[in-house]
């Protein structure tokens, strides 16, 4: 199979390469003069340009090809079509424009470049170049003045020629035509070019990606007409037509679908001397029915060449002063039509990234007119319907393993899928209709449906029922709502990052209104809420930048940035990072009476012969499960597992390929000791028992937390409902997750992690009372024995807390080097400033023993090196 794939694969790759040196000859042939490609196809005459936007030095000559229809002595009138089209457009017009009145009008209308016969391949599509294409071509023809006639982006065009040089417009006519950036397709420049970039990117793709042999080079619907759209900004076309004086005919369609009629009507208020005609048509009577269109166009013509044309200053000043009023947005038509459709599948799309944010931002253009409430809906329904049945899809077909793939693993935690199955072990179909308003429940468990393999069409059923019951409200919520936030766009301004922001605060508001409507969801909210307001729950990148900046002040005062590295010359880095667990317990091999047993089950062997180093280290220590598994490389209690049957072993060995450190378990109670040593100074002249002898710096009491119950509360909201708890309600929960629907019986006590970590869940305590002379002994002679270590914290289990401060019963986890914490600061009862003061100080003594180290004669790593060890560090833990 994987051979055809590849076969199938290289197949396509030679296609794509043979269909990209097809076009590449062609196009080379087409831009050759001589070739027969550059004479106009059935006699159409054609002109060179120069190319508007290029990077050529010296700019690039481009075909230009047009059509002409009259004698060269009449009036010139320039016709310019819509994109995507061409000349051809007018190919029944612009002979009755030459016909009924003989002699009267010439008629030219260019293949704009991007389209029919001209160039295709240039640097600039937009209206403003076409609008520099269309004058350069005017001055060709020596054409010095003349009427210009703009359809549907054309009418872009012609207001571009406008500003660009009044002094050769006679007249201007737009027929269906753009304008105003409030009415076109979403109203809003930057949605409207993102969704032109998303069209012209699958354009582009499509173009490039696919082995078409020139085929999809001038297709009608291509890459040009995305480019046209794309390249355009409408914005300044306002200003152009409010700013025009000159005669002007406006004629649309009220069945105009791209379009609305709406935009032509706002058209002759900012032009109050235009003509506006409307036609009970649709866009496209310009080439379907040109001749109900034909008279009003020469009977316009007619009135500006004899001078009878209303200009500006001649209507009345009431219009002039309306035509200088703002934008009225209640003026903005619901979306129909094509734009409909566009908007339809736009919203559809957006509810697969965010479904509240799609239904927010739905209402808010449902309460801006914008849109009307039944398509909006109904969009969003169908969006949001399609990602459930996705979901329930990927859990039947997928199953379990999807979940350490992208993007599920984005998406769904395993956490989700425990408490989803535990819901529908509970409480079957329901939890579909409810875990549509609990927060954080639905991607789990209509999963979990799927990976239970639940009857399709019922549960099809459940989802639309449930999406039905919910979509409807929360896009009416917002519609209710956006009359306060459309004054607040009002006052703050109506950009897309104004309505982004407004939508952002809804959103919140309404996940905020659906928690607190629950008992749970308001336990929750308070542990989001504690977990920023203090500072012991703040994550790494909020609480360590103060620390880092302090730690670069140290290198720059000691000229020395990495000098903290030589604190321990017998760990590499000092244990900086990346240090072995197994090589550091090593190097207290002669106070074997400290250390928890352990050994070392390296990655290079195989799953069944660690499995037996395993039971092997088991039976020489007379060891029974549970025992401690944890990566010999890791931070942070990263990895580490207590294992409590042969099954969990024997999976836990199977699944895991790095180095593993098998540890046996130890009882008690769980401290760490914060313990560093001076070394001497190199030209001491006699030793200091000052120098030589250790210091406690911090101890921290490490209690493992659990919960009591009463006969009525399952495990979960035990945890949720402890002050204590609820901040770190989450790391419990993933602990617990298979136990969180238990009650508990009175006076039952449940103890919720095994692991002594504070990121995850234990509780920290100062306990530098406990500190003791025999306590210091006994680390003393541990340490001395362990040459070129000085700098660390003893995590380590005792009976009780007098074994502690007599120094007896220690049972050494692990010791951890230059960056261990005092991680007595964590107590609830510490201050921040003095976390601070305390890690600052313990900086300064890591440089301080480092300097020493370095003057005896001892390195420490380069910067360059550290980096690199950070790197793979990185990346092995990715």
């Amino acid at each position: 199979m994987k051979r055809r794939g590849r076969r199938i694969l290289l197949a396509y790759l030679l296609l794509l390469i043979l269909s990209h040196g097809v076009r590449w000859f062609q196009q080379e042939r087409s831009q050759d003069p001589s070739s027969e490609d550059h004479r106009a196809a059935q006699g159409r005459p054609f002109v060179f340009i120069e190319e508007v936007g290029g990077a050529d030095s010296p700019p690039r000559d481009i075909r230009l090809s047009y059509q002409q229809w009259g004698d060269d002595d009449g009036a010139p009138v320039v016709l310019l079509h819509g994109s995507p089209g061409s000349s051809n457009d007018f190919a029944r017009l612009g002979p009755k424009l030459a016909a009924e009145r003989t002699g009267a009008y010439w008629a030219v209308a260019p293949d704009l470049p991007g389209f029919g016969d001209s160039e295709h391949d240039v640097a600039d599509y937009s209206i403003l170049a076409h609008a520099r294409y269309t004058l350069q071509l005017m001055d060709q023809l020596s054409i010095q003045r003349a009427h210009l006639v703009g359809f549907s982006m054309g009418g872009g065009v012609v207001l571009e020629m406008q500003r660009l040089a009044p002094e050769r417009v006679r007249s201007l006519s737009l027929v269906s035509a753009i304008g105003v950036q409030e009415l076109e397709l979403l109203g809003n420049y930057h949605l409207n070019h993102g969704l032109h970039g998303l069209q012209l990117g699958g354009l582009w793709l499509m173009r490039e990606g696919l082995p078409h042999f020139g085929v999809l080079d001038d297709t009608f619907l291509g890459v040009p007409y995305a480019r046209n759209f794309f390249d355009t900004d409408q914005r300044p076309l306002r200003g152009i037509l409010r700013a025009y004086d000159g005669p002007m005919l406006i004629v649309h369609g009220r069945g105009d679908v791209l379009v609305p009629m709406a935009a032509a009507r706002e058209h002759h208020r900012l032009v109050p001397q235009s003509r506006l005609v409307e036609l009970e048509r649709n866009h496209f009577f310009v080439f379907s029915a040109p001749e109900i269109f034909t008279e009003p166009l020469l009977a316009f013509l007619d009135q500006v060449d004899r001078g009878a044309a209303a200009t500006r200053e001649e209507v009345t000043p009431e219009l002039r002063r309306q035509a200088l009023e703002p934008f009225d947005p209640s003026v903005v038509p619901s979306a129909q039509g094509f734009s409909l459709v566009v908007l339809f599948l736009l919203l559809a799309t957006a509810t697969l990234i965010s479904e509240d944010l799609t239904c927010i931002a739905t209402g808010l253009m449902i309460s801006a007119g914008r849109l009307g409430f039944f398509p909006g809906t109904l969009a969003c329904i169908t969006g949001i319907f399609v990602g459930d049945l996705m979901l329930y899809l990927a859990g039947r077909w997928l199953g379990r393993p999807a979940l350490g793939r992208r993007p599920l693993r984005w998406l769904i935690d395993e956490d989700d899928v425990e408490r989803g199955s535990r819901w529908f072990r509970r409480r079957g179909p329901l939890v579909i209709l409810l875990s549509r308003f609990l927060p954080g429940t639905r991607l789990g468990t209509y999963f979990v449906a799927g990976l239970l393999h639940t009857r399709f069409w019922r549960f099809a059923g459940y989802f639309l029922l449930a999406v039905v019951l919910w979509t409807p409200a929360l896009v009416g919520l917002a519609a209710w709502l956006g009359d306060d936030v459309h004054q607040l766009l009002e006052r703050f301004g109506r950009g897309a990052w104004a309505l982004a922001a407004a939508a952002l605060v809804l959103l919140v508001a309404v996940r905020l209104a659906v928690s607190a409507a629950t008992h749970q969801g308001r336990r929750r909210m308070l542990g989001r809420w504690r977990r920023w307001t203090r500072w012991e729950y703040w994550p790494r990148w909020v609480f360590y930048p103060p620390v880092v900046l302090y730690v670069l002040y140290l290198g720059l005062r000691h000229r020395h940035l990495t000098l903290f590295t030589a604190a321990n010359p017998a760990i590499p880095d000092s244990g900086f990072v990346g240090e072995s667990k197994s090589a550091i317990l090593q190097g207290l091999s002669e106070s074997p009476e400290l250390v928890a047993r352990w050994r070392l089950l390296p990655a290079a062997t195989e799953p069944e012969q660690r499995k037996s180093q395993a039971r092997s280290f088991l039976q020489e220590y007379g060891l029974s499960l549970p025992v401690v598994l944890k990566p010999d490389v890791g931070e942070r209690g990263s990895g580490v597992r207590v294992i409590r049957t042969e099954d969990a072993l024997d999976r836990a060995l199977g699944e895991t390929t790095e180095d593993l450190l098998i540890q046996e378990y130890v009882g008690g109670e769980e401290f760490g000791v914060f313990y560093l040593r001076l070394p001497e100074e190199p030209n001491a002249k006699e030793p200091s028992s000052q120098m030589t002898r250790g210091r406690i710096f911090s101890i921290t009491d490490k209690r493992l937390p659990a919960v009591t119950g009463d006969g009525r509360r399952t495990l979960e909201n035990l945890i949720l409902d402890d002050d204590r708890l609820v901040p770190m309600a989450r790391h419990y929960f993933k602990a617990q997750r298979a136990d969180l629907d238990e009650v508990l019986e009175a006076g039952e006590e449940r103890r919720l992690v095994d692991l002594g970590t504070h990121c995850r869940g234990a509780l920290f305590f100062d306990a530098g009372d406990l500190a003791s002379e025999e306590l210091l002994e006994v680390l003393d002679r541990a340490c001395r024995h362990y040459q070129g270590f000085y700098f660390g914290r003893f995590d380590l289990r005792v009976p009780t807390r007098e074994h502690l401060r007599r120094g007896e019963g220690i049972r050494v986890l692990e010791l951890n080097g230059v960056t261990s914490e005092a991680t007595h600061i964590y107590d609830p009862a510490g201050r921040l400033t003095d976390a601070y003061r305390t890690l600052f100080e313990q900086w300064c003594l890591a440089f301080e023993i480092g300097r020493r180290n370095v003057e005896r004669g001892h390195r420490a790593t380069g910067v360059v090196q550290l980096l690199r060890s950070l790197v793979r560090s990185a990346e092995q833990h990715s």
